[in-house]
């Protein structure tokens, strides 16, 4: 399925691709996180299998301690700029995939159209299955947290997550909310659906913080 209006994930973000492949020597000498294993695979993995949605009817919302809450169809969300990134994708079941190419929104231009209020301190994804998880908002303030709509050079696969997913190099791939619906702004932490579930909240692959 193709999305309209805004960047193709097709084009490149000024014809230059980001490389974020070396954010792994925050953490050490190795690319490859401790207990993964690399793979030229993009394995599918969910709670519950692929969701179904409308590309006339899906919204992009964005609520909570927020100035200017958002409310974005499909292709709204694709006008907003957009930038390509090459990142390392590392899932807690213990697989790792170098190189990947995500196109998308990074999540600093979120913050500047919602305008997040002062006290905001945590962040909830919502997704179209029910899926929700959790980060701090500094640790969404990275390089690299991007909401992705584009993957090697096309439309991201409904599998993978399109029409909207988050990527998160930093976290094992849970922390990074396929059919991504919605983002909410918090003053106080709350949980996800992994999280509560005993996988570990802060989620370092390379102290394979896998469980709490």
């Amino acid at each position: 399925m193709s999305g309209s209006g805004g960047t193709d994930a097709a084009t490149e973000a000024d014809g230059d691709v980001q490389d974020l492949t070396g954010l792994y020597r925050e953490y050490g000498d190795d690319r490859l996180p401790p207990g993964q294993r690399e793979t030229d695979r993009f394995p599918v993995l969910s709670k519950s299998g692929t969701p179904s949605w409308d590309p006339e009817t899906f919204a992009f919302e964005v609520w909570g301690a927020v100035d200017d809450p958002l409310d974005l169809s499909l292709s709204e969300f694709r006008d907003l700029p957009a930038v390509t990134q090459r990142q390392d994708f590392h899932c807690v079941t213990g697989w790792s995939k170098f190189d990947c190419a995500f196109t998308g929104v990074e999540f600093a231009e979120i913050v500047d159209h919602a305008g997040v209020c002062d006290d905001v301190e945590h962040v909830l994804f919502h997704a179209l299955d029910g899926y929700t998880t959790n980060l701090s908002l500094d640790e969404c303030a990275r390089d690299g947290v991007l909401f992705a709509y584009g993957y090697d050079g096309d439309d991201l696969p409904a599998d993978h997550g399109g029409p909207i997913r988050v990527v998160t190099p930093h976290k094992y791939a849970y922390k990074g909310a396929k059919w991504v619906s919605g983002v909410e702004f918090l003053t106080e932490k709350e949980l996800g659906y992994w999280e509560k579930r005993g996988y570990s909240d802060t989620a370092d692959p390379w102290n394979e913080e896998r469980y709490s």
